[in-house]
């Protein structure tokens, strides 16, 4: 079972901190599956949608299906296998944050697209990457997330998908076109983490770090009601069925 579907995990922190994707990323996604002749706007599927932040933009099409997990909407059967699709029934497939392979459920001239955003970085303060992915990549059990993420979908997410195949190398002439768990998991095998001093709770810890590295790039103290901008990365793949 992954960290998503495990009873413990905070849904609710989950969703209220998990960056968004602009709406021209799906405006363009659209635009590639509507240049298909025999397209069709019936039925798309979002799979591993979790609190749904990409199901609600797929506005064009008439009804909707999704595929998700036990702590965010509720379980079904493993995401890599769909029993609840029929084979060539969907239009559009798409999946954030949550590459797989779509077994056969896409119609003739259907689309799927994926894609994931990698590590954050503050556009202003360009000196605290390292500390972001000392925090997030690192090799330190006790110091570090980096240990605690689901390998190896993780190095694929870091390396933008450039282990992904291209669908014709997996199934010939298939296709015409080509959370963060590891804090759940870092916590649940390290309990006493937060009563551990100097340092105390690792991500109380990261947070302060990089104010204090603002602070020292601004020379004036950072408060709570600040905002600065954060920006990601950005993969995508996009395949069309044959």
């Amino acid at each position: 079972m992954t960290t998503f579907g495990k009873s413990t995990f905070d849904t609710s922190i989950y969703a209220a901190f998990r960056p968004t994707c602009p709406r021209s990323l799906f405006d363009f996604i659209f635009r590639y599956h509507e240049r298909n002749k025999g397209a069709r706007w019936d039925r798309p599927v979002d799979l591993g949608c979790g609190t749904g932040q990409a199901t609600v933009e797929l506005t064009p099409f008439k009804y909707l299906m999704i595929e998700v997990a036990q702590g965010t909407l509720k379980k079904t059967p493993g995401a890599q296998s769909l029993p609840f699709l029929e084979d060539s029934s969907v239009d559009l497939v798409i999946a954030a944050q949550a590459c797989r392979w779509f077994d056969w459920v896409l119609r003739k001239d259907g689309s799927a697209a994926f894609w994931i955003y990698s590590e954050f970085r503050f556009t202003r303060y360009p000196s605290l990457t390292q500390k972001i992915k000392t925090y997030s990549q690192g090799v330190d059990p006790l110091h570090s997330i980096g240990p605690y993420w689901q390998q190896p979908g993780r190095s694929i997410l870091e390396n933008h998908l450039v282990k992904v195949p291209d669908g014709n190398e997996v199934v010939s002439s298939a296709f015409s076109d080509f959370e963060r768990s590891s804090l759940h998991t870092f916590h649940q095998r390290n309990p006493t983490n937060a009563e551990n001093p100097p340092r105390g709770d690792i991500a109380v810890q990261f947070w302060k770090d990089l104010k204090e590295g603002a602070e020292r790039e601004d020379g004036r103290a950072v408060e709570g009601h600040d905002e600065v901008d954060i920006e990601c990365s950005l993969a995508l793949m996009m395949v069309k069925r044959a």
